[in-house]
């Protein structure tokens, strides 16, 4: 399996991993044993990265993490964990961010706890708190890597120059970021800063939450689901327009002989050596198709054809809603 390196002086890992929002219920209803059943999957496809957050169900994703650490001794060696904070309510319950020192490692504390470990190999900025400075908070994070609780840092969702000026002060192990066929902004400039910087790129939500799959999530679902009931991609109009444009993906991963789930995947994996897509799932079944993925070889026909039925810029409507970008830097 091809590997990616976390970092500058890193650990390689396989450039695949999984995005555990989905043990939290975010896209629909699960179980602990349908997060064990993932998890037990990724670990017999020598799958080792595991990305969480604090606020992924208010710890619910952790837990279920870290219940099956404890049902699985011997596991925590073989895996790299990454968690998030810095998304938090004011005092009127409002979404706000802090990236206070305080705030940090008291968050990181809680993950720690939730997840019976000690040490976890990547912590995330999970939002950027505008008005405090990005050197205040890299130097803060470096810190946590001085007192062990911490093997390496990153940041969500920010813009290059923000990269830049982080780096500046301390290598960046890892920059998460949307990115797939149907999100590709981090193209004009954040990928290249990452390469350039010798951080790895981890990309959310690499089959457009279902519409590049074979299965996009449907109607009733979507209704249930707050963020995706807002969300413009997901909204009428522009959902009947994306699921027209995106059934030609469907047809042309099948006429090669992939789930188009797969499809997306492998597109993603030429996109760069530094490049690791971390899809989430509720079902093994999802899980083995996001895995034809790694074996697929896409010649320079396969991605001309890719590019035809689905150039840049084809979604109808914006990636998220105005609320739900307030957080993310924008740069471009």
């Amino acid at each position: 399996m091809k590997t990616v390196r976390m970092g500058s002086g890193g650990p390689e890992v396989p450039a695949f991993g999984i995005g555990a929002m989905s043990f939290a219920e975010f896209y629909g209803p699960t179980t602990e044993a349908n997060s064990f059943a993932v998890l037990d999957a990724a670990a017999e496809a020598g799958v080792v990265h595991i990305d969480t957050s604090n606020v992924y169900g208010m710890g619910r994703s952790e837990k279920a993490i870290g219940a099956w650490l404890e049902a699985n001794p011997g596991a925590r060696e073989t895996l790299h964990i990454a968690t998030k904070a810095g998304i938090t309510k004011d005092a009127d319950g409002n979404r706000c961010y802090d990236n206070s020192a305080a705030h940090l490692e008291g968050e990181l504390d809680g993950s720690l706890a939730r997840m019976g470990i000690e040490q976890v190999d990547l912590f995330y900025v999970h939002r950027r708190e505008a008005d405090r400075p990005i050197e205040e908070v890299t130097e803060t994070l470096a810190g946590l890597v001085k007192k062990g609780k911490i093997k390496s840092f990153g940041f969500s969702e920010i813009a290059p120059s923000s990269l830049r000026r982080a780096a500046a002060v301390h290598p960046v192990a890892a920059v998460q970021s949307e990115y797939s066929l149907a999100t590709r902004f981090v193209e004009l400039g954040l990928l290249a800063a990452c390469k350039e910087l010798g951080t790895a790129f981890v990309a959310f939500s690499p089959v457009g939450r279902s519409l590049l799959t074979d299965s996009p999530i449907g109607t009733e679902t979507i209704a249930a689901n707050p963020f995706l009931a807002g969300n413009p991609r997901f909204t009428e109009p522009n959902l009947a327009a994306n699921l027209v444009i995106t059934d030609r993906f469907r047809a042309l991963a099948a006429d090669m002989g992939l789930p188009a789930a797969g499809l997306a995947i492998a597109w993603l994996l030429t996109r760069g050596d530094h490049v690791i897509p971390i899809p989430g799932t509720r079902s093994v079944a999802h899980f083995r198709e996001l895995l034809t993925g790694l074996s697929a070889t896409l010649s320079d026909g396969d991605l001309a054809r890719i590019e035809e039925v689905l150039p840049v810029g084809w979604a109808h409507g914006d990636r998220y809603s105005v609320m739900q970008r307030v957080g993310p830097e924008n740069f471009c």
